[in-house]
């Protein structure tokens, strides 16, 4: 039985617990933990947990009686408590975005490979099976080499979401939609086409007075095959219409699943390719239905790498990181309106948190401070 510690008790870690609880028989939930103990004994009542109330996350850190723990804290803070849990040989499945800067990754992967405990950072958008056919339809080479990537990361958010006392500053939350809304779709992009090799791109705060950060940034990225690729990450879209959409040479592909196809006539104009539409649609249907999804799935894949010796994660300290590398080209380019290569040199300031925050602008000041919301419920998915 592998025994669990939450820390961390927002609106996320529910996703967390649900998770666990849907294996009961393989591990069970012994703690949870909270600056605001208050929070974590709610989730302990609300879930029905025979669990021990922590306030003080080193409480637990000091006396672990656990083997796994997920952390569920703001963004600020993952780097410290993951480095402290994998140095100490725990387990540990990391909220998004892994850690506020590339440095601090490097130095959780390093506390990782010291004491030999797993690292998984949470990209749960992965385990869904929507996501996971169109991974596999593009490495099958059906639809041919793809040409162009289009990432439509749109969110809505209202101003008083900026209110939470750790959202909308660089120095908590550690940028704003780039990094806390797009990361996953981010994160799908680079595990289906790799890295670019360029970004340029802009940002902007045009509706949320009351937040440093920005609610709207653009990206172009250029990939080694010579691919171009498109990203917009925004929190003013409304109706949250999300998609990955892959221009392949023989066919359109994407997430939600469409498929069009197109073949020249004689005076190359565009005709219809049923037959290449009915071959891909035929391939993605055939291929499995995941049986857990997002964080659920996730949690299955973390346990059993920990059950099986020499079975390795999905999305582990690695992955994680290329993701960030990405978001900070993104905002080093936005923030210095030029073009940035990536891999980021090793010396590069945008690779540590100082020299994002020396950087960054604050485009309005954060203007109110709520340690909760009476309704809190959130949302993981668009619509």
């Amino acid at each position: 039985m592998i025994n669990v510690a939450v820390i961390g008790a927002g609106a996320i870690s529910g996703f967390h617990i649900e998770g666990y609880l849907a294996f009961p028989g393989r591990c069970r939930i012994v703690a949870v933990a909270d600056i605001d103990r208050a929070k974590a004994e709610r989730q302990i009542a609300r879930y029905r947990l025979d669990a021990t109330a922590a306030g003080d996350p080193g409480d637990l850190l000091a006396h672990p009686g656990f083997d796994l723990a997920s952390v569920c804290t703001p963004p600020g803070t993952h780097a410290e408590i993951a480095q402290r849990l994998l140095s100490a040989g725990i387990h540990t499945l990391c909220e998004k975005p892994m850690a506020a800067s590339l440095a601090e990754c490097d130095a959780i992967i390093t506390a990782a490979q010291r004491s030999g405990a797993i690292l998984s950072v949470v990209a749960q958008n992965r385990f869904t099976t929507p996501m996971m056919r169109l991974k596999q339809v593009l490495d099958s080479g059906l639809a041919g080499r793809i040409l162009h990537a289009r990432v439509d990361s749109h969110w809505w958010r209202g101003p008083s979401y900026y209110d939470l006392w750790w959202r909308g500053t660089w120095k908590s939350e550690g940028g704003g939609c780039t990094l806390n809304h797009a990361v996953h779709h981010i994160d799908a992009l680079q595990w289906m086409m790799g890295m670019p090799a360029e970004v340029q791109a802009m940002f902007a705060n045009v509706a949320h007075a009351g937040a440093e950060v920005e609610d709207l940034s653009m990206a172009i990225m250029r990939f080694g095959s010579g691919a171009l690729g498109q990203l917009t990450s925004s929190v003013i879209h409304h109706g949250q219409d999300q998609q990955l959409v892959f221009q392949a040479e023989k066919a359109k592909v994407a997430v939600p699943w469409t498929v069009y196809a197109s073949t020249q006539k004689a005076n190359g104009f565009p005709e219809r390719d049923e037959a290449t539409e009915r071959a891909l649609t035929g391939f993605y249907e055939g291929l499995p239905e995941v049986t857990h999804q997002g964080h659920t799935g996730q949690i299955d894949d973390v346990l059993t790498a920990i059950e099986t010796p020499g079975r390795h994660v999905l999305i582990d300290g690695h992955e994680g990181r290329k993701t960030l590398e990405l978001i900070t080209a993104i905002y080093k380019s936005a923030i210095t309106a030029g073009r940035v290569m990536l891999p980021l040199d090793a010396d590069d300031p945008f690779r540590t948190k100082e020299g994002l925050l020396a950087a960054a602008p604050r485009f309005h000041e954060k203007t109110a401070s709520v340690t909760g919301f009476a309704d809190n419920e959130i949302t993981t998915t668009g619509r």
